[in-house]
């Protein structure tokens, strides 16, 4: 019962804090819920084997037997680090946002709870409809939190946010049952589990673009290049994370995002085997554009929001080059550049966050000299641009590096360009950090006293652990790695007839 309480015992805290008598409460309280729930998220080093690449904890139940939907759940090294950093990342975002939301404070953790529920399920669940709707119902919360808490845009930003990753999930779901179907005439009898679908025999045909296995390849690719997001699909993201409130884009860019390339890893590549090996140049593509499109609109940004927004499409470009680089340096690079995103760019929006509440302007124009009146927030900033930029010792360069280290077996010339993304990364990032914190005391700060800029307790508080893992998997990769080895390992070798067994 352990993946079905981490499922829903985010749903229980939601309950909780709307029946509690005072909204002073609701703060201290959701933060220790969500420290509860990472407590108990952590009972996965106890009982979770990471020599195995098989599917483990997992709990089955029939939803809708007539057409094969179960409540099933499971975890295995794919989906293990990403469920640990959702959990990890929630009390981040409720003590990071704690002077943040001033309105409506009740319902904001609500939401939030009820995200990280359909979080949890997005990464649990071994059922296509269950996952489905998990995928989906992630996308309600992230609504109102734009909507209701965001910018001056926000009902333009949540309206392109939901219409495109609806959209794109609509042709998923046409694709899922067509799985279901084929399930019946392969089988004999209908399922939805993924694990039947990786035992299906997919029609491909190579040149032929309207032949089954093309058609469903497509269909998935499409709601999850959206929801990663990749370059051309990728326009409603600067939007969303530039009018969503702080602890709203933390969440979204460290963990929603990731429900992209896990669907890849989940469903696309072992699924569709044969497309994804002959289209993968395709991908690849698309990612090493997305690596220097997103670098180079980072790069002119006046918005120092926008600007993390689109190295975020950076980013995720080196994480869609991995997966389709197709070998185990690319995937498992690929993988760990996932939970380095997370961290270094929800430690990025943190960071925004916490001196946009004493200046009340993202202009980058608008700051200078904020390394003196801010030192401690200076030193933070400046670890958190290091693993963005990838410098060794930081999480962020093992992940690029093994990236790149795929994508030259599987390509050279992607790997050359993909180091032009690298360099561009470091000067755009670079060049704000001088505009930001040194030369002469910019408009920004012209109203405050030197040391009233600086973070508090609270805040240091935050990012303390974030700074941490940053030089930890920089440091120590095969900490992190080893509970991942085998599952990545089963993903790649076992491309073409990818079969995920259940604990025995």
């Amino acid at each position: 019962m352990l993946l079905t309480t981490l499922i829903f015992l985010p749903v229980v805290f939601a309950l909780v804090v709307a029946a509690l008598p005072e909204e002073k409460w609701v703060r201290p309280v959701s933060f220790v819920l969500s420290l509860g729930h990472f407590a108990a998220t952590c009972l996965l080093f106890w009982r979770f084997n990471p020599a195995s690449s098989a599917l483990q904890l997992v709990e089955k139940h029939a939803w809708v037997p007539t057409f094969g939907v179960n409540y099933f759940v499971g975890i295995d090294g794919i989906s293990f680090w990403l469920v640990i950093l959702s959990a990890f990342l929630t009390p981040l975002a409720v003590l990071g946002s704690w002077t943040a939301i001033e309105k409506k404070v009740r319902a904001f953790h609500i939401c939030l709870f009820l995200l990280l529920s359909a979080t949890m399920g997005t990464f649990l669940a071994v059922d296509a409809i269950l996952f489905y709707a998990f995928f989906e119902a992630s996308l309600i919360p992230m609504y109102l939190m734009i909507g209701v808490w965001g910018g001056s845009r926000r009902l333009y930003a949540t309206m392109k946010f939901f219409i495109y990753t609806m959209a794109g999930s609509l042709f998923m779901l046409l694709a899922i049952i067509a799985l279901i179907f084929m399930t019946q005439e392969q089988m004999g009898q209908m399922s939805a589990s993924v694990l039947d679908f990786y035992n299906l025999d997919v029609p491909f045909v190579a040149g032929d673009f309207l032949n089954t296995q093309t058609l469903l390849f497509f269909a998935f690719s499409l709601a999850f290049a959206i929801k990663v997001p990749m370059f051309p699909v990728h326009t409603w993201l600067p939007d969303a994370h530039v009018e969503a409130p702080t602890p709203g884009s933390v969440i979204l860019a460290a963990v929603m995002l990731k429900m992209g390339t896990y669907g890849f890893m989940r469903f696309v590549l072992p699924i569709f085997p044969e497309a994804s090996e002959y289209f993968a140049w395709f991908f690849m593509l698309l990612g090493v554009v997305g690596i220097v499109y997103g670098a180079l609109v980072a790069m002119v940004q006046p918005d120092i929001k926008k600007l993390v927004a689109y190295s975020s499409v950076s980013h995720m470009g080196y994480v869609m080059l991995g997966l389709f680089a197709m070998n185990l340096y690319g995937t498992t690079g690929g993988y760990y550049q996932m939970l380095n995103h997370g961290i270094s760019t929800g430690a990025l929006f943190l960071l925004v966050g916490m001196i946009y509440e004493r200046t009340h302007t993202r202009q980058i124009s608008e700051y200078g000299g904020l390394a003196k009146a801010a030192p401690i927030y200076t030193i933070a900033f400046l670890i958190v641009t290091f693993s963005s930029i990838a410098v060794p010792l930081t999480n962020g360069f093992i992940g690029e590096f093994l990236i790149l280290l795929g994508t030259f077996e599987a390509n050279r010339w992607f790997a050359g360009v993909a180091v032009l993304g690298v360099i561009l990364g470091a000067v755009y990032m670079l060049w704000a950090v001088k505009r930001i914190f040194f030369g002469p005391r910019g408009k920004a700060l012209g109203h405050y006293e030197e040391e009233s800029l600086d973070i508090n307790g609270r805040e240091i508080a935050v990012l303390i652990p974030l700074v941490i893992l940053i030089f930890w998997m920089g440091l120590f990769p095969s900490d992190f790695l080893n509970w991942s080895k085998a599952s990545l390992d089963n993903l790649v070798q076992n491309r073409t007839h990818y079969e995920l067994k259940l604990e025995e």
